[in-house]
């Protein structure tokens, strides 16, 4: 089975136990105002293009075409360039190959450590993900990073196959959920709460995004998800500022819909009220 990855980083220690492996699966679900990996949301090949080094020739945009009102570059776009600038973002690859390349460190990754499958969503190419952690079962430690949201099925399968879950929670009202990701939390609270009763090793992680997921409402909403799950630990994720900077190279505005020169708030009191320990990443 093939799938389409935009980066395999390795010597990884933020994306679970250990040093890893992280695989980035294209494609989401979600449309998360934050978000900072644009490329990884369509789940199609495309063509970025570096803004710095421009000599601005426009060789590139005369060979580019436009569709439903954007710039898309062409193969031919990228010849042009004087400059090399433009490269094309994701990779068809097997199932076979992937898991030959992520064997070949396995000394290294089985001294604690593992792969991790990313995102985007990897639940938006399950099949292609099921396929690698059957082929790596018992030969190498694995990870999901996800957003949960999928179906009860699909979650169900990637519990029996997955040795660890990085699970993100980012809003608990649901309206506010949908309004800043574009879907509704129902399904991804179901899930983590499958995932609570499972057994199988889980980090939550919470994204901490100025004046929408950092408020007292948010956080409180959150503690009580978790405690009512019997959850006593999270990693919490300041927004990065620079998250706007891709999304230039793929001939997009970035509109985060907050006010992202605001300062985050922690609101460590709040997790230690109701006893719940927190790690800033």
């Amino acid at each position: 089975m093939t799938g389409c990855i935009f980066s395999i980083e390795e010597f990884s220690v933020y994306d679970g136990p250990g040093i890893r492996t992280t695989v980035f699966l294209k494609g989401c679900p979600l449309l998360c105002s934050w978000c900072h990996n644009p490329e990884g949301q369509s789940p199609n090949t495309e063509i970025v293009r570096s803004p710095n080094g421009c000599i601005g020739c426009n060789s590139c945009i005369k060979t580019a075409v436009i569709q439903n009102g954007q710039l898309l570059f062409t193969d031919e776009s990228i010849k042009k360039c004087p400059m090399n600038l433009l490269r094309i973002c994701g990779e068809k690859i097997s199932s076979d190959i992937l898991c030959e390349l992520l064997m070949k460190n396995e000394r290294i990754l089985n001294s604690g450590g593992g792969v991790t499958f990313s995102g985007g969503e990897p639940f938006m190419q399950s099949e292609f993900l099921f396929e690698c952690l059957h082929k790596l079962k018992g030969r190498l430690h694995t990870a999901i990073q996800t957003s949960g949201y999928c179906s009860r099925k699909i979650f169900g399968t990637a519990l029996s196959l997955a040795d660890y879950f990085l699970y993100d929670l980012k809003l608990a009202d649901n309206a506010l959920h949908e309004k800043y990701t574009g879907v509704s939390n129902t399904l991804i609270q179901d899930n983590f709460s499958e995932l609570a009763k499972s057994g199988v090793p889980f980090t939550v992680r919470i994204p901490l995004i100025p004046g929408v997921t950092d408020t007292t409402e948010n956080i409180t909403g959150l503690t009580h998800i978790l405690k009512s799950n019997r959850v006593s630990y999270a990693e919490l994720l300041p927004y990065n500022k620079m998250a706007g900077g891709k999304y230039t190279m793929l001939q997009r505005e970035y509109r985060p819909g907050f006010d992202e020169r605001a300062e985050v708030r922690i609101r460590k009191d709040i997790f230690d009220k109701f006893s719940i320990e927190t790690k800033i990443l």
